[in-house]
């Protein structure tokens, strides 16, 4: 874990553009892995999770297999032992459970004879595989880590950079929390509690598909939630065409976002600070890659960033992104200049910057950082 900064953090970053094979992405993973000084993160025989999103089942804007395997093939060189890891989700889907899980994973591309790195679950069958860390935080004193991320000796942690409909964007602090946590700690992190709009709803009963608590019933073709058995995941939100989940945004996101830090803290906390982090700023979607499916990109491709520090890497990808011009034909239905938050342009009541300010505030990073091409 980064100590409290001093001087900026340096951030690695490596363009789209290529012209020969050295200067492909593969190769410029294997350069950023390098520059960004992950492989003294690795002592000998350590068993080295990477941490990735696998893509719900029929979503393609997850990081790609082929990706991976440069992560692992220099963790080798650096002499670790790699696996693959992910947690099981907190809804009904395609990788609510560790045999769901690891076969979505394997149609995905994720199987060893690609990657050359074994799959784990990290949260086990069920979700129910744990360890309790201290964190020091507004919300909680302890948070739960699947157990295989606590058990890991070093993490290198790959993101996908994308949006979120509830923490703005999705990049490594959103990927150490929610993706560490299991279900246990997935529910600690979320507590908003949704309502149903009647005029706005068409009775499609798409929420209630979706649903892992069972919360919506669909009567006189209305949904309605029970909010004393709603859990706050937001998969109803997620796949609502006529807008009608309603919550309180300006009360309920601010501190789901300040837990979700927290959560990101307490996983670092569980590999005593042994992580590296590499943001993929591709194919940037407007949803995060627990949808199944994947829209257009709201900007075009910024690179690949690479960075010892969770909050400087995404505060750099957070400015190159919006440093950006939206792309028209997108979700983006606002802020398509550049320097404007091309998050709230799709997402008008986030604010993905309080994982930014909050995570320096609670030692997680620093917001300063030096940009360095390789």
């Amino acid at each position: 874990m980064p100590a409290k900064a001093t001087k900026p953090s340096k951030v690695y970053f490596a363009d789209t553009r290529s012209r020969a094979a050295k200067e492909s992405k593969i190769a410029k993973i294997a350069k950023l892995f390098k520059a960004a000084g992950f492989a003294k993160l690795i002592e000998k025989d350590a068993l080295t999770a990477v941490k990735l999103h696998f893509g719900e089942r029929g979503n393609d804007s997850h990081v790609s297999p082929v990706f991976a395997r440069q992560v692992a093939d220099a963790i080798k060189a650096a002499g670790g032992k790699p696996f693959l890891t992910d947690a099981n989700t907190l809804y009904s889907g395609s990788r609510f459970n560790a045999v769901d899980h690891l076969v979505t994973a394997v149609e995905h591309g994720f199987g060893f004879a690609v990657t050359g790195a074994p799959l784990i679950v990290c949260d086990g069958l069920t979700g129910g595989d744990l360890r309790e860390i201290a964190v020091k935080g507004k919300h909680f004193k302890k948070v739960k880590i699947a157990a295989a991320v606590a058990g890991a000796d070093a993490m290198i942690v790959m993101s996908h950079f994308k949006g979120h409909e509830m923490a703005g964007f999705g990049g490594a602090i959103k990927n150490l929390a929610m993706g560490c946590a299991p279900a246990a700690g997935k529910r600690e992190q979320h507590s908003p509690r949704f309502g149903v709009d009647a005029k706005a709803c068409i009775g499609c009963a798409e929420c209630f598909k979706v649903c892992p608590a069972k919360a919506v019933a669909v009567k006189a073709k209305k949904a309605a939630i029970d909010k004393k058995i709603c859990i706050g995941c937001g998969e109803c939100m997620t796949v609502c065409k006529s807008k009608a989940i309603v919550i309180d945004w300006a009360t309920d996101l601010p501190p789901f976002t300040e837990r979700m830090v927290e959560y990101a803290l307490g996983a670092v906390k569980a590999v005593h600070g042994k992580a590296g982090y590499l943001n993929f700023a591709l194919n940037i979607t407007p949803d995060c890659d627990c949808c199944s499916w994947s829209d257009a990109p709201i900007v075009p491709d910024v690179g690949i960033l690479a960075s010892l520090d969770p909050v400087a890497l995404d505060q750099a990808c957070f400015d190159l992104v919006n440093n950006q011009r939206g792309l028209a034909g997108a979700k983006l239905a606002a802020n398509f200049e550049p320097g404007q938050d091309k998050f709230k342009g799709v997402w008008s009541y986030t604010c993905g910057e309080i994982q930014l300010s909050y995570g320096e505030q609670i030692g997680l990073g620093s917001r300063a950082y030096e940009l360095v091409g390789i």
